[in-house]
């Protein structure tokens, strides 16, 4: 009898252990399973490694923009052109670009302007001038490299204003390799350039084109690429604006890359579509100048976002049915095969169907 009763005791543990295997695959499939027993939905997953880190260093390089250092262990490695997600004290989410020393495997270096809400600011950048000091720890997630430094035998970058955070650990690594390079800088006057002095060091002017826009007006851009050598990589980073000029005046055989400060978003030739919310029995529409995100938030108010702006990936959703025009800049091509970032990515159909 006691044998009958082990073997039994047993036999539920193991069915008790499959069916919390199966729940935890159910749950990794769908973070938001079972919707409707969650008062609260949590969306998203953090995006690579989580770390505690504490701003060790302050400074103010520029009008309007501060530099933190932050201090941690066991540092993953990055390179140039990477950035990091910058938990705020709010819960907000931000993506800085790191301009600080791969070399250094103990700190992160990060810089950021403040922008005002006039200037379509939405509150971020003043949580990091007004509550991030010496000793504020903060949670950071990355780093991750969209804007990789190619290997070239000469490059051509151009930076506008707070865009030079990226490019500055290029311009070092550039001129460490040897490589022929050049730099145009543009702001909108000196003091509000940051790394100013240190650029004009490491290159000097017949590297260093700086174009502060009370002085000078925009920046020449066919100068800059006058004489570009063939093949040239051409990293840019800034306002929208700078990018479409820079695309539209590269020379004949040069590659582009770039880095923008937001995501696209609609566009004249978007239209309506519909989105069915699966699990909730719901269908809605998007119109052509909201974000799959706003039209879901106004039946599901709770599904969690940050950025919006397609870097965080708070937003990440799976897709069970419809074609996808995917317009963030985090997820891979695997993770685009079922998922969608709703803040800014579309229906490129009909519409497409929700695991919500």
């Amino acid at each position: 009898m006691p044998r009958t009763r082990t073997v039994v005791t047993l036999a539920g543990v193991g069915a008790a252990l499959l069916v919390r295997r199966a729940m935890r695959r159910r749950i990794a499939r769908s973070p938001l399973w079972p919707l409707p027993a969650l008062e609260q939905p949590v969306s998203g997953r953090p995006r690579g490694r989580t770390l505690r880190m504490t701003v060790t260093g302050r400074d103010t390089v520029a009008d309007g923009v501060v530099q933190l250092r932050l201090e941690g262990r066991d540092l993953p490695a990055w390179s140039p052109g990477a950035h990091l997600d910058l938990v705020l004290p709010s819960g907000a989410v931000r993506q800085y670009s790191l301009c600080g020393d791969p070399d250094d495997t103990s700190s992160y270096t990060v810089a950021t302007r403040l922008i005002p809400a006039a200037e379509g600011g939405r509150g971020g950048s003043r949580e990091v001038h007004e509550q991030l000091h010496a000793g504020t720890e903060v949670e950071v997630r990355g780093p991750r490299n969209r804007f990789p430094l190619v290997s070239s035998h000469a490059y051509v970058f151009v930076a506008g204003g707070i865009g030079i955070t990226p490019i500055l650990p290029m311009l070092r690594a550039a001129e460490a390799s040897g490589a022929q390079w050049r730099l145009l800088y543009g702001g909108r006057t000196r003091a509000s350039m940051p790394f100013l002095e240190e650029i004009e060091k490491l290159g000097g002017p017949e590297k260093v084109t700086v174009v502060p826009q009370d002085e000078a007006g925009l920046p020449d851009l066919g100068a800059l690429f006058d004489g570009v050598p063939q093949a040239a990589a051409v990293y840019c980073c800034g306002p929208q604006g700078l990018m479409d000029a820079v695309s539209a005046a590269l020379p004949p055989g040069c590659t582009l890359h770039l880095e923008r400060f937001t995501a696209a978003g609609p566009v004249a030739d978007d239209g309506p579509f519909d989105v069915e919310l699966r699990r909730s029995g719901r269908t809605i529409t998007v119109a052509p100048d909201e974000s799959v995100l706003s039209a879901v938030r106004r039946e599901l108010p709770d599904t969690p976002y940050s950025c919006e702006q397609g870097f965080c990936g708070t937003c990440q959703q799976r897709v069970l049915a419809g074609e996808i025009d995917h317009r963030d800049e985090l997820l891979t091509d695997a993770e685009r095969a079922d998922s969608v970032l709703i803040c800014v990515s579309r229906a490129s159909g009909e519409g497409m169907v929700l695991d919500l």
